[in-house]
């Protein structure tokens, strides 16, 4: 049994750009709901957490996957879910709402999108203008290790072995600024939770992210 469930959908409304219309999720919308998961296993082989991620954008410009993974991981780091046991006697489980805990996140991936123009111009954080001039596009995440996650191109032209490698380390190289950015926004959060904790419903298990591309 997997204890890693998180289920995120990414939601591109005809409210965000007038490239969208109504009715089931798009292509793209599709691809940017395949990244993340974390350990959320209550009871190995028995019962886990399942969260679901709803990131609905609201101005849409471009490179849609790199501000949806990084709205999606500052949100979970900022998840908090009750204490959850099993008991052994009837096997059922028991929540505890007065006792919480965030989650524990062992990888931050984060990605950088690059629009290539005839495999000689490589354009980081695109526009949606430059993505629809662009002859490829390509999507390269990475962990803190410096670990290659995932790549992502949705057809195009090919591309050379050293322009995929130039994009693998300025994709290393990104991941590493964006993950100190969200850590020193984390702190800032922390700091400020004492004060606002009073006002705050964490009875939801789910995580809803809003996100402004």
């Amino acid at each position: 049994c997997s204890c890693m469930f998180t289920v995120p959908n990414v939601d591109l409304p005809p409210l965000c750009s007038s490239r969208f219309r109504p009715g089931p999720p798009g292509e793209q919308a599709q691809a940017a709901s395949q990244f993340i998961a974390d350990d959320l296993c209550v009871d190995r082989g028995k019962l886990c957490w399942v969260l679901y991620c709803d990131i609905m954008c609201l101005d849409y410009d471009g490179n849609i996957l790199d501000a949806c993974i990084i709205a999606l991981l500052a949100a979970l780091k900022n998840t908090q879910l009750p204490e959850v046991t099993v008991n052994k006697e009837t096997c059922s489980p028991e929540v505890n709402l007065e006792k919480r805990q965030r989650l524990h996140i062992h990888k931050h991936p984060a990605s950088a999108s690059f629009c290539v123009f005839d495999d000689s111009i490589l354009i980081v954080d695109p526009t949606a203008e430059e993505e629809s001039l662009s002859t490829a596009h390509l999507t390269v995440v990475t962990d803190e290790g410096g670990r290659l996650c995932s790549v992502h191109k949705p057809g195009g032209t090919s591309l050379s072995g050293e322009k995929l490698q130039e994009c693998i380390n300025r994709a290393t190289a990104r991941q590493r600024e964006i993950h100190k950015l969200i850590d020193k926004s984390f702190v800032c959060c922390l700091k400020s939770e004492a004060d606002k904790q009073h006002s705050i419903d964490h009875s939801c298990p789910c995580v809803c992210v809003c996100v402004c591309v």
